[in-house]
């Protein structure tokens, strides 16, 4: 299954799965391309990045394009919440964890750049680091 496939199909299970962190009502997913953002609630102006792991919580996944969220730093604005939706398989049967992180610092953000082999040569990008030190919520378990 794609990046792609798999992120729009992580977002969906997440506003299945979870309310709002922050009032409780039902999250919505936000167009396609949106900037920063996957998904926001239907009742408050709460919004947030949602990353999709076909494995269990690690401490580094995958983030997005670094060229926007370099704007968004420079001016002064704080990296997007964080909500991670990991699926995977143990002893037949399917785990998953949906966490919500409020708070990620920008050194939790470690830059890099595609090779220039790579589909998007050279296309600068960012992982998610250390999230294993990072506080969050979990909105979800199975």
């Amino acid at each position: 299954m794609n990046n792609k496939i798999n992120g729009d199909a992580g977002e969906l299970d997440v506003c299945e799965k979870v309310t709002c962190p922050n009032c409780g009502k039902k999250l919505m997913i936000l167009p396609p391309n949106y900037p920063l953002f996957d998904l926001q609630c239907t009742g408050c102006s709460f919004r947030a990045q949602v990353k999709t792991n076909k494995s269990k919580p690690k401490k580094e996944i995958f983030g997005a394009g670094w060229d926007i969220m370099e704007k968004v730093l420079k001016s002064g604005y704080t990296v997007p919440p964080l909500i991670t939706n990991f699926i995977w398989e143990e002893k037949d049967s399917q785990k998953q964890e949906i966490r919500f992180y409020p708070f990620i610092p920008k050194d939790n953000l470690k830059k890099k750049i595609l090779s220039p082999e790579a589909r998007r040569a050279n296309y600068k990008m960012f992982n998610y680091i250390g999230l294993d030190k990072l506080p969050y919520f979990k909105l979800f378990e199975k």
